[in-house]
């Protein structure tokens, strides 16, 4: 009896890690290990390129130690007005769509403690916190054209059909199955066979499915792919100025991750005739959310008083995260509409992931109280994002091998007028794939300027970034992608009040 029950135990326990492999991918992995310039309104004018500057509580997301070039107790926070512009090509067709939101992105204080030897080793150390959207994930995207080749059909059929050596389902499972009593696999299957997208075949006692889709091709397609949530970061910062050019800094990192994604799919077969599926729609809600920790390491030395140079270390981030996932089918054939709407929210099991490390390096040249140049470059490998756990070994190894080591580098400017700082950057992302196409290079422009009322200062900066990417219009099985060029311009609007 024992060994039946380890048997049956064995077989559910292989299904559950087949249901959570399936329906995460690499490109999840990928979406929670970028970030992207926010932060204050002259962090962000100046591209972020704060490395070896500090005086700034975004400083301290780039190099921990900046936070002890304070000279006085500061706090700041910023609001941003985010505009993406999402131009698709698909198959020849091309489709616009805008997305606009608000956050409240920043806020953040550093709290200065002077010795008052002058001798002393330690001349003053920082406490500080800051909190960032670290990536906004709020995004309109609308894809359509007319597929010459593959229906909506290779999706369904791939679970059904069974994956790897699993064999096809059985089909007394998609007749008398409950919804919610099946994996994830069985589910994809299940939503198809009673869209009537397949249908069973019975050869020498086994059964396998095939399409009931035309295979004349020219489907027309369209989705509609609408994301929000963000990625957020919460970092406290301890820093220290030893003796005249040195300061150290470090923090502890708490990040928050909430992601929804909704994608409206339709497809029109191209079906003229009596049978056979004529059209469909499937609608899916994943709603992706958890935390985790990280941490990072800087220094700052004034080489003269005017040349100053940083290095700073980000640690990897380990995030555990876990999915509510909800479907449903409408599909026409020859026999009518049929609405497939389980009205169940399927939830995963949790899993982590890895992030890789970053490293960055900066120069600043400081021209007294008349402005500053600063430049960082940054290194980021991310062929070390990866799941944890054995389950997750192939999508490891396809993160491994799709990946590379990619570089940043960012050139951020300001000159002051009396009360009046006008600043410009410019920052270069290359792609984390090897192929730069599944996600481009990144090229990006930002302006500002600030204006000092004494003990508070208004800050205003306006960035522009742009990218292209490969976006499927449902993975995996329909392989087909639309090439999407994401055009961002963001407005920052930061108040400081120093204390």
């Amino acid at each position: 009896m024992k060994k039946y029950l380890f048997t049956a135990a064995a077989v559910l326990a292989a299904a559950t890690t087949y249901a959570q492999q399936d329906i995460n991918t690499a490109a999840d992995a990928v979406r929670y290990s970028m970030g992207n310039i926010t932060g204050t309104a002259r962090f962000r004018a100046m591209a972020g390129a704060f490395g070896a500057v500090g005086g700034d509580p975004s400083a301290m997301m780039v190099n921990p130690a900046g936070s002890a070039i304070f000279v006085y107790n500061s706090g700041t926070a910023s609001a941003t007005s985010y505009n993406t512009s999402n131009s698709a090509n698909y198959f020849g067709t091309g489709v616009k769509k805008n997305d606009n939101s608000f956050d409240l992105n920043q806020l953040g204080a550093v709290f200065v403690f002077n010795n008052a030897r002058e001798d002393a080793t330690m001349q003053k150390f920082t406490l500080g916190f800051n909190y960032e959207n670290t990536s906004s994930f709020d995004n309109n995207i609308r894809i359509a054209g007319v597929n010459p080749n593959n229906s909506i059909d290779k999706y369904f059929l791939r679970y059904a059909n069974g994956i790897g050596n699993e064999g096809a389902i059985p089909l007394g499972t998609l007749q008398n199955g409950y919804f919610g009593d099946l994996n994830y696999i069985d589910q994809q299957a299940y939503l198809g066979y009673n869209a009537y997208v397949f249908n069973p075949s019975t050869s020498n006692g086994q059964t396998t499915y095939v399409s009931n889709v035309p295979s004349n091709g020219n489907y027309y397609q369209d989705s509609y792919i609408n994301t929000s949530g963000y990625n957020g970061k919460i970092a406290l910062n301890f820093a220290a100025q030893l003796v005249k050019r040195l300061y150290l800094g470090a923090n502890i990192n708490v990040h928050f991750t909430d992601y929804v994604n909704n994608t409206s799919f339709y497809e029109d077969t191209n079906n003229n005739g009596a049978e056979g599926l004529r059209s469909l729609q499937f609608d899916t809600e994943r709603y992706t959310y958890g935390g985790g920790v990280s941490f990072d390491l800087g220094a700052i030395v004034k080489v003269t008083e005017q040349f100053r140079a940083g290095l700073a270390y980000q640690s990897p981030t380990w995030l555990r995260l876990q999915d509510d996932v909800t479907q449903r089918v409408i599909a026409n054939n020859g026999g009518g509409t049929f609405v497939t709407d389980p009205g169940i929210t399927f939830t995963f099991d949790d899993y982590t992931i890895k992030s890789p490390s970053k490293w960055t390096g900066s120069l600043a040249y400081v021209f007294g109280k008349h402005g500053l140049l600063s430049v960082d470059y940054a290194v980021k490998d991310y062929t070390n994002t990866q799941y944890t756990g054995s389950k997750y070994s192939a999508l490891n190894a396809e993160l491994k091998s799709t990946m590379q080591t990619a570089s940043e580098v960012r050139i951020g400017g300001e000159y002051r007028i009396k009360q009046f700082s006008l600043r410009g950057g410019y920052r270069y992302e290359q792609s984390p794939y090897k192929n730069e196409t599944t996600i481009g290079n990144l090229n990006g422009f930002s302006g500002g300027f600030g204006i000092n009322f004494g003990g508070s200062r208004i800050d205003l900066a306006y960035a522009w970034y742009q990218r292209k990417a490969d976006v499927a219009l449902v993975t995996p099985g329909l392989t087909d992608a639309a090439r999407v060029k994401s055009t961002n311009n963001n407005l920052t609007l930061s108040y400081t009040l120093d204390l």
